[in-house]
């Protein structure tokens, strides 16, 4: 049996109340889990406080028994709790309803009674809506946030980094000095087609060009900076991470 040390709250959300309440209902993690899926991780993980705040509990058995629509209406209101709300109601619904029927409601049972590691790993696979890489996400933060680490974790938990967990070499180090704090990475220089497209641009707004040209070279100037400016945009983009 595996023992639960808690957490003061996850950081998923940015919204305090959100984040706490991951810790404190074991299955507001696993909904926000759930819901994790084409959206961002905060629009996820903050849905549980909203089903919550809509639904006026987040008790399993109430939730199971509840009428499908009635559940789906939740869902629905503005703003949605998901960019599928009426799809991922019934996802939801049935999470829930699999805790109420095989824990009794009690979410943490699912690793607090686990026998080892692959037990736990099989309880979350059973759950509707969790897949291998939210089941290995799962396991590594019960195991590093939670302490939450039946026999053979080691073996079971991703050794990749994971929602909410980095290994040490992929921390930020924090600043040590002024130079540290200002100094950004040298950018590449401006490509060819970018110059040629700011000179034109230049030339063609004065009323001028950059040298002697014959007529009509001054119009056709604009639209040669014209389609070299994607050109010159895309470089900029892709070899100084401008986007």
């Amino acid at each position: 049996m595996a023992t639960m040390t808690t957490a003061d709250r996850l950081h998923f959300t940015g919204d305090d109340e959100a984040d706490r309440l991951l810790v404190e209902a074991p299955l507001a993690l696993l909904i926000g889990f759930a819901l994790d899926q084409q959206v961002p991780v905060q629009k996820a993980f903050v849905g549980p406080l909203e089903i919550k705040r809509r639904l006026g509990t987040l008790d399993a058995a109430e939730l199971a028994a509840m009428d499908p629509e009635t559940f789906a209406a939740a869902f629905r209101q503005r703003p949605a709790i998901h960019r599928f709300p009426s799809a991922m109601a019934g996802k939801v619904q049935a999470l829930i309803a699999a805790v109420a029927h095989d824990y009794d409601g009690d979410a943490a049972r699912i690793w607090t009674e686990a026998s080892d590691a692959r037990d736990l790993e099989r309880r979350l696979l059973a759950l509707p809506g969790i897949g291998d890489m939210k089941a290995k996400t799962l396991l590594a933060i019960l195991g590093k946030r939670f302490g939450v680490r039946p026999p053979g974790w080691d073996e079971v938990a991703p050794k990749h980094p994971t929602l909410g967990i980095r290994p040490a070499s992929a921390r930020i180090r924090p600043p040590s000095g002024p130079d540290d704090r200002t100094r950004r990475p040298a950018r590449r220089p401006w490509s060819p087609a970018t110059r040629l497209a700011s000179r034109l641009l230049v030339a063609s707004s004065a009323g001028r060009l950059a040298w002697p040209a014959p007529e009509g070279a001054i119009a056709q100037s604009s639209w040669i900076a014209v389609l070299l400016i994607p050109i010159a945009v895309r470089y900029n983009c892709v070899v100084n991470d401008f986007c």
